[in-house]
């Protein structure tokens, strides 16, 4: 690890190192006296530091789309309309895609929370289901829905989409200021859905989120909606002053009334 890393990166290759330590420990192959000296090791970062709110526009996806390889887009479009992680997509296969019913249905094995979940297909991404070469599967062939040239696309798929970032005009990277990663379409997707209305508990069902700490994560409050809400304020504090002019004429016609009834 190079001196000066970022604490991000520290924290990612500790985590590493635990993860094989722990194995090795479940193997019999260290003492417990290894695993309590690596279990000491804290995180640099503060709790929560390290939650991404990088959403994209819906400008920025439509730029994003454009700039990205043909074999990429099907990818990054279903990711956008989904919130389904990258290794779900990538290990999607055309027996789990009921497009007759629109719905992508994961079983326990493909997702990362061992749990099942049916994900609704929306028409872009029925169309793009419908147009892709490899829907009816050949004798001999992976039955897997994203490919490249006739093969899974199984590897990183990084390269790819910082060349359509850059085209884009779009800032790539973890740890690069408003940069963006493939996971942030995760977060653009439950923000997204929260913005037009969708009930959290439905937006949790679909994305797999199991506890309401974990869908926090991934709704990010933006620019947008804190303008609304300042335009919210300043629409009640509109209909409040409507109010009380109304009243006020409604006190000084009462009291006009009352002096002519008087007089008269």
């Amino acid at each position: 690890m190079k001196q000066g890393a970022a604490c991000g990166t520290i924290d990612h290759e500790v985590g590493k190192a635990k993860t094989m330590v722990f194995k090795a420990f479940d193997n019999n192959m260290i003492s417990g006296d290894v695993l309590r000296a690596f279990k000491r090791v804290k995180k640099t970062l503060k709790p929560g530091s390290d939650v991404r709110d990088r959403i994209l526009t819906h400008d920025e996806f439509k730029s994003l789309l454009r700039h990205s390889k043909e074999h990429i887009k099907p990818i990054v479009l279903t990711g956008y309309y989904t919130g389904m992680r990258r290794g779900e997509l990538l290990n999607l296969t055309w027996d789990k895609v009921d497009l007759g019913n629109r719905m992508i249905r994961l079983e326990t094995d493909d997702t990362k929370d061992q749990e099942k979940r049916n994900i609704p297909i929306c028409d872009e991404l029925y169309h793009v289901f419908k147009s892709l070469p490899n829907r009816i599967q050949k004798a001999g062939t992976s039955n897997h829905v994203f490919k490249y040239k006739g093969k899974p696309i199984k590897g990183d798929i990084r390269d790819s989409l910082k060349d359509a970032c850059g085209k884009a005009g779009i800032t790539y990277g973890r740890y690069e200021k408003g940069g963006f990663i493939f996971h942030d379409l995760r977060h653009t997707f439950n923000t997204n859905m929260r913005k037009a209305g969708v009930a959290e508990s439905v937006i949790m069902e679909i994305t797999g989120h199991s506890t309401r700490s974990m869908f926090d994560r991934y709704n990010t409050i933006d620019d947008e909606d804190t303008r609304k809400a300042i335009n919210q304020l300043v629409d009640h504090f509109a209909i409040v002053d409507q109010s009380v002019d109304q009243e006020g004429k409604n006190i000084k016609l009462k009291k006009k009334k009352s002096s002519q009834t008087i007089e008269g």
